[in-house]
């Protein structure tokens, strides 16, 4: 059975996926899972391979009012988090034998499932700007 937390990052991973697809990244991988760490999503662009973290939240959102800055799901991924994404995209990147460069990204999503809507913040090279 899937708990309704796994339920809403999975729906929040989707999400993400639409977004970095609209923004025109190519989606090489999802859910990469190893003993020593999980990456939500592996992308490319601009001959950059981008493991991106995907956090969600399922909140209300009310026509005309922005609340999104009370949920900021981004700031569940902290320096520790970054570091072991780090480590897991070098040891993919060295398992594929892939030389070119690689970044962390975030992605914060805030879904309101009742309307069928979502915002995404997306954090470039996360792991730089977190430690």
């Amino acid at each position: 059975m899937i708990t309704s937390k796994r339920q809403t990052g999975n729906l929040g991973e989707e999400i993400a996926v639409q977004f970095l697809v609209k923004k025109g990244f190519k989606i090489i991988e999802r859910n990469y899972n190893k003993p020593w760490g999980e990456i939500d999503i592996i992308a490319e662009k601009g001959n950059i391979v981008r493991f991106v973290e995907v956090k969600s939240v399922s909140r209300e959102i009310k026509e005309g009012v922005t609340r999104e800055i009370d949920y900021r799901p981004e700031e569940l991924v902290n320096a520790r988090k970054l570091r072991k994404l780090a480590r897991t995209a070098a040891l993919y990147m060295e398992s594929k034998r892939d030389k070119r460069e690689f970044q962390i990204d975030a992605i914060g999503v805030i879904m309101d499932e009742s309307k069928r809507i979502a915002r995404c913040r997306f954090f470039e090279q996360a792991l730089e700007d977190n430690l």
